[in-house]
C-alpha cells in the first residue's frame, strides 16, 4: 500500500551547483546535511558574499522551523549533497518531549545567536565556528537518520507483521493472535521495535504505520480462509497510539480496511494502553464507542504498569484486560505479585472483561492463570511470534497434535 507522505519530509539529494535554499524565500524545513558539502551566501546587488561551509552532520535552515520569517541566505550544494529534513511540525512535536533532536537543534540556534550578543555578526562565522556549532551529537544524527529510514520503511514495504497466538487456557485452542510490527532494514537487518516505535510515535509516523498493519493484519486473515483453507473465527490483536486515535477519520479507516475482505469487525481487537486513556480521556471515550458501535472490541493492554485509575476504568469500552509479563514472571516467587494478578483477574471479571496473560513461559505458570479464573494467554510455552508462513506451518502442526483447529 503507498501512503500519502509529505515529499518535503523526505531525504533529497543535491548535485554540484543545485540551490538547496534561496534568499528570500519562506522556509519550512531545516536540513541535516547526512552527506556532501555546501556553501552559504548572501546577494547584494548582483554580488555573491560566502559566509560559510557545512559539511556532514552539519544542520542548516534552522532557523525555518522557529520562526516564519524569510529565509536570509542562499545554501548551495559544492558536491553531491543528501540532505534530512526537519519540518517545523516535526520540530514542535520533539520540543515537548525534549529528546535528542530538539535539543541538538536549540544547542544550534543559541549559539549562533551568543556569537550576536557578543558583537559577531552570526552570518558571517568562520568555517571553524560553523562546524563547531553546526556538528551534532552522534545520538541526534543517528535519531534524525532513523527517523527518515523508517519514512522510507512504510513506503518501501520493509515492514512486516509477526504474529503470536493466544491460547485458551480451559479448551487448548487457538483464539487469536497478537499482531506485532518489525522492521528490516536494507542494512542494518532486524530493528528492534524498541528502537523504531519511539520513533515512529515522536514523528507521527506511527499513524501511517498503523494503518499499514491493520490492512496487513486484516488481509492476513482473509488469506488463512481464502489460501490455507483455515476457517477459524479467530480475532487479530493490533497495536495502537494515542496519535492513532486522535486521528478524526480512525474509525472510518478501520471500517474501510475491514470492507470487502469477509473478515467480520469482531474478529478485529484494538490494542490500547492506559496511558493513552489517561492523557485524553475523552477523546479516547468517543474514538473508541464509535469503534464498538462499529463492532470491533477493545483490549486494554499492560494493566498495572501505568497510571491505572479505577474511576476511569469502568467509563472506556474495554472488553478485554491484558495482564503484563512481568507480573507473570513474578508470581510463582513473589506472593505480592500473585496477589496482584489475581486482583487484576477478579477485576476484570467484576467489569464484564476477559483476561489475557502475555510473557507465559512456564507451564506452572499457566496452571496459576487458569486455576485462578484467567481464560487466555500468550508466550513462549505456546509459541513466539511468527511470520505468516510460519503461523500457517504451527497452525497445521497444532491441529495435528492437540486436534483443537479445524477446518471447513
Amino acid at each position: 500500500m503507498v501512503m500519502s507522505l509529505s515529499n518535503r519530509t523526505k531525504r533529497q539529494i543535491f548535485e554540484p551547483g543545485a540551490i538547496i535554499m534561496r534568499q528570500g524565500d519562506i522556509g519550512e524545513n531545516a536540513y541535516l546535511i547526512e552527506e556532501g558539502q555546501v556553501e552559504i551566501f548572501v546577494e547584494n546587488n548582483g554580488k555573491e558574499q560566502i559566509l560559510g561551509h557545512r559539511g556532514a552532520g552539519a544542520i542548516v535552515g534552522e532557523m525555518a522551523i522557529v520562526d516564519n520569517k524569510v529565509r536570509t541566505a542562499n545554501v548551495r550544494a559544492l558536491a553531491p549533497s543528501t540532505l534530512l529534513a526537519i519540518s517545523r511540525e516535526d520540530f514542535g512535536r520533539r520540543l515537548a518531549h525534549a529528546d535528542p533532536v530538539m535539543k541538538m537543534v536549540m544547542q544550534v540556534i543559541l549559539a549562533r545567536y551568543r556569537a550576536v550578543l557578543h558583537g559577531t555578526e552570526a552570518a558571517q562565522l568562520s568555517a571553524e565556528e560553523a562546524e563547531k556549532e553546526g556538528n551534532i551529537s552522534e545520538k541526534a544524527f543517528e535519531t534524525i537518520r532513523m527517523t527518515h529510514d523508517f519514512r522510507e520503511a512504510i513506503l518501501g514495504y520493509q515492514l512486516r507483521l509477526h504474529y503470536q497466538p493466544i491460547v485458551n487456557l480451559l479448551t487448548g485452542k487457538v483464539v487469536g493472535f497478537e499482531a506485532l510490527m518489525r522492521w528490516h532494514h536494507p542494512v542494518k537487518g532486524m530493528i528492534s521495535p524498541a528502537v523504531f516505535i519511539p520513533l515512529a510515535e515522536d514523528s507521527g509516523l506511527i499513524v501511517h504505520a498503523s494503518r499499514w498493519a491493520l490492512r496487513e493484519g486484516v488481509y492476513m486473515m482473509n488469506r488463512l480462509k481464502a489460501e490455507h483453507g483455515l476457517a477459524e473465527p479467530w480475532f487479530i490483536s493490533l497495536n495502537f497510539t494515542g496519535l492513532d486515535l486522535a486521528a478524526e477519520d480512525f474509525a472510518d479507516n478501520v471500517a474501510e480496511a475491514l470492507q470487502g475482505t469477509g473478515v467480520h469487525p469482531s474478529r478485529i481487537k484494538l490494542e490500547i494502553t492506559e496511558r493513552m486513556l489517561i492523557d485524553d480521556p475523552e477523546g479516547a471515550i468517543s474514538t473508541l464507542k464509535r469503534c464498538r458501535d462499529a463492532g470491533l472490541t477493545v483490549a486494554l493492554d499492560d494493566f498495572g504498569t501505568g497510571y491505572s485509575s479505577l474511576s476511569y476504568l469502568h467509563r472506556f469500552p474495554i472488553d478485554t484486560m491484558k495482564i503484563d509479563r512481568s507480573f507473570v514472571v513474578e508470581m510463582t516467587t513473589s506472593a505480592a505479585s500473585l496477589t496482584l494478578v489475581k486482583t487484576i483477574i477478579s477485576l476484570a471479571k467484576g467489569l464484564g472483561m476477559s483476561v489475557v496473560a502475555e510473557g507465559v513461559e512456564k507451564q506452572e505458570e499457566a496452571d496459576i492463570l487458569r486455576d485462578n479464573g484467567c481464560e487466555m494467554v500468550q508466550g513462549f510455552l505456546f509459541a513466539r511470534p511468527m511470520a505468516e508462513p510460519d503461523l500457517v506451518l504451527w497452525l497445521n502442526d497444532y491441529k495435528s497434535s492437540n486436534n483443537t483447529i479445524s477446518k471447513p
